[in-house]
């Protein structure tokens, strides 16, 4: 069974998000071992906010690092990533074999350095989402590839 890790930074504030996540991930039992890892979000506030955030992302990036599953194909969720097609986004579910972790950073983004090592840039959109929607369209979508290559009839 294909293991899937979504890995992001800060968690739920609002239910309905944390709600919708847990009805895609309890419909993803049936293809995947699906989970999320939860990193804290480092505080980013103050006089010099540029060198505060760089090194909130970069201990954000230190404890990421420690979370991702040996052998894991590392994609990196950011806005300069690729777009994919909901069909593209399947197949490359079909062309793996290793785990797939994916990895949402904050709302400051992720650490650039973190962005290089990463296999796969992915964006969802040239839209900005909140990262906490984010998370419930990536397990729509990983549901949706799921759907879509094993022929059960979601997408359309």
């Amino acid at each position: 069974m294909t293991s899937v890790t979504i890995i992001h930074v800060g968690d739920f504030k609002e239910k309905y998000f944390k709600d919708a996540e847990n009805e895609y991930i309890k419909r993803l039992k049936a293809f995947c071992d699906y989970k999320t890892i939860c990193i804290k979000e480092e505080s980013a506030f103050g006089e010099d906010s540029e060198k505060l955030i760089k090194k909130a992302l970069e201990k954000e990036a230190t404890a990421i690092r420690a979370a991702i599953p040996k052998q894991a194909v590392k994609i990196a969720m950011c806005i300069e990533g690729k777009q994919l097609s909901s069909t593209k986004f399947a197949d490359l579910f079909k062309a793996e074999s290793r785990p797939i972790c994916f990895i949402i950073g904050s709302s400051f983004g992720l650490d650039e350095n973190l962005k290089k090592e990463c296999d796969v840039r992915l964006s969802m959109s040239e839209m900005t989402f909140p990262h906490m929607l984010a998370r419930v369209m990536l397990a729509e979508q990983v549901y949706r590839a799921f759907a879509i290559n094993t022929g059960k009839k979601y997408h359309k």
